[in-house]
C-alpha cells in the first residue's frame, strides 16, 4: 500500500513540460518569501495602531492595484510577451517592498501598497499564459496544479517564518525577506529561463477559440463575477481571521503562522494526486461548485461553536479543500476558453476578479467584524457561500450548447 500510494504520487507529476517545472521552481521562490499579505493586517493594527477600518481601507489598496496590475499585465503580454512582464513585475516588486521598510503613515503605505500590487500582479496573467504556452490540453489542468503545488509549497514555508520573524525580530524583517526572495526569483527566471527573441511557442488546438473581446463575451462574464464573489469569501483566510484569532483568542503571531502553513501543507501533500486522478473532468462548474461546498463547511466550523483550536484548523482544512477543487479548474477553464492571441486579456479579466475581491474582501471582513462581530459575519459569509455554489452548479444551463460539454 505505501509503495502504491508512493507510485500514484510520482506519476502525478509525470509528463510535465520542463519550463512549467522552471516556472513552477521560480513561483515557488516567490511565494516561500510571500509574507507580507498575511500579517499586513496584524502589522497595521498591532504594530502601527491602525483601527480594523483603516487596515480594511490599506488592504483595499492592494486590491485596486491587483485589478490595475492584471489588466496591464494582459496586455502587456499580449502585445510583448509573457517572459519580460514577468521579469520585470518580480524586480519592481522587490524595490517596492524595500521601501515599506522605512514608512509608517497611513497614506504612505497605501500609496506604497497599491503601487505594489500593481507591479506584482502584473506577473499573474503573464505567469498564466506561459504555462498555458508550454502545457498540452490534455495536462493543462494539472500543469496549473503544478504551479499551484508550487506556490502553495512555498507558502506553507513563508508563513511559519514569517510568523516566526514578527514575533522575534519584528513585522518589518518580513518585508526584508520578501523583497530578498522576489529578488532571488528573478535571477533565477533570468538565468535557468533566458529570454530567446528567436522563441515562438507552437500555437496548440484549443479546446475553444471564441475570437472575440473577453469584455464582450457575456457568458464568461458572468462566471468572472462569481469567481470574484467566490475569492471575497476564500480571501477571509488571509484578512479576517487572523485577526480573528489574535483579537478573540490571543493567538500568538507563530501560531498564526503555522495555521496559515497548514492550508500550504495541505494542497502540497493532496492536490497534485487528486487532480491526477480528476484532470479527465471536463465539467468544470460542478468540481467548482464543490469546492464553493467546501466553503460553506469553513464557515460553518466558525460558527458551530466547536472548541477554537478545533475549529481553526477545520476552517483551515476546508478552505484548503475549496481550493484544490475549485481553483485549478477556474484557471484551466479561463486560460482554454479564448483563442491564443486573447489569451492574455481573458486572464487579465480572471486575475482582475481576484483584484476586485482583494479591495472587497478585507474591506467587508473588517468593517462588518467590527460593526456586527466575527460570528455574524461569517454567519452572512456562509450563506453567501451556498449561493455562490448554487450558481456555479447553475451556470452550465446559462451557456450556449457549443460550450456545455466543457463545462
Amino acid at each position: 500500500m505505501p509503495n502504491r500510494i508512493i507510485s500514484i504520487y510520482i506519476d502525478s507529476f509525470a509528463g510535465l513540460n520542463r519550463s512549467v517545472w522552471l516556472l513552477s521552481f521560480i513561483m515557488f521562490i516567490n511565494r516561500a518569501g510571500a509574507m507580507v499579505l498575511p500579517f499586513m493586517s496584524l502589522y497595521l493594527t498591532k504594530s502601527l495602531n491602525f483601527s480594523l477600518t483603516e487596515a480594511g481601507y490599506v488592504m483595499a489598496a492592494y486590491g485596486v492595484g491587483s485589478i490595475l496590475g492584471a489588466y496591464l499585465g494582459g496586455q502587456l503580454t499580449d502585445r510583448f510577451g509573457f517572459y519580460h512582464v514577468q521579469l520585470y513585475s518580480l524586480i519592481g516588486g522587490s524595490i517596492l517592498l524595500f521601501a515599506l521598510i522605512f514608512l509608517d503613515g497611513f497614506w504612505s503605505i497605501m500609496t506604497v501598497i497599491f503601487l505594489f500590487s500593481t507591479v506584482a500582479d502584473s506577473l499573474r496573467p503573464a505567469n498564466s499564459v506561459a504555462i498555458a504556452s508550454y502545457s498540452e490540453i490534455e495536462n493543462r489542468t494539472r500543469s496549473f496544479s503544478l504551479m499551484r503545488f508550487a506556490i502553495n509549497l512555498g507558502f506553507s514555508i513563508g508563513p511559519a517564518i514569517g510568523g516566526i520573524t514578527a514575533g522575534m525580530l519584528g513585522y518589518k524583517w518580513i518585508f526584508v525577506l520578501d523583497a530578498i526572495t522576489c529578488l532571488i526569483a528573478a535571477i533565477v527566471l533570468y538565468r535557468l529561463l533566458p529570454y530567446d527573441p528567436s522563441l515562438r511557442v507552437v500555437e496548440k488546438k484549443e479546446t475553444i477559440k471564441t475570437g472575440t473581446s473577453a469584455y464582450k463575451d457575456s457568458k464568461y462574464l458572468i462566471f468572472i463575477f462569481l469567481t470574484a464573489i467566490w475569492a471575497i469569501l476564500f480571501f477571509q483566510l488571509f484578512t479576517s481571521a487572523p485577526v480573528y484569532w489574535k483579537n478573540n483568542f490571543a493567538m500568538s503571531e507563530e501560531m498564526i503562522g503555522l495555521l496559515l502553513a497548514l492550508n500550504g501543507l495541505i494542497i502540497v501533500v493532496v492536490e497534485m494526486p487528486v487532480v491526477k486522478s480528476i484532470e479527465h473532468i471536463t465539467n468544470y462548474m460542478r468540481m467548482i461548485s464543490l469546492g464553493s461546498i467546501c466553503l460553506v463547511l469553513s464557515f460553518l466550523a466558525l460558527v458551530a461553536g466547536l472548541p477554537f483550536i478545533l475549529a481553526a484548523i477545520l476552517f483551515i482544512v476546508f478552505m484548503s479543500l475549496a481550493e484544490m477543487f475549485a481553483m485549478p479548474f477556474m484557471t484551466n477553464y479561463a486560460v482554454s476558453r479564448p483563442s491564443e492571441d486573447r489569451r492574455g486579456q481573458f486572464m487579465a479579466l480572471y486575475a482582475m476578479a481576484y483584484g476586485v475581491a482583494h479591495i472587497i474582501a478585507p474591506v467587508s471582513g473588517l468593517f462588518l467584524a467590527e460593526k456586527y462581530g466575527f460570528m455574524t459575519t461569517y454567519s452572512i459569509f456562509l450563506v453567501l457561500s451556498l449561493l455562490v455554489a448554487i450558481s456555479f452548479y447553475l451556470l452550465q444551463s446559462f451557456l450556449s450548447p457549443a460550450h456545455r460539454k466543457f463545462i
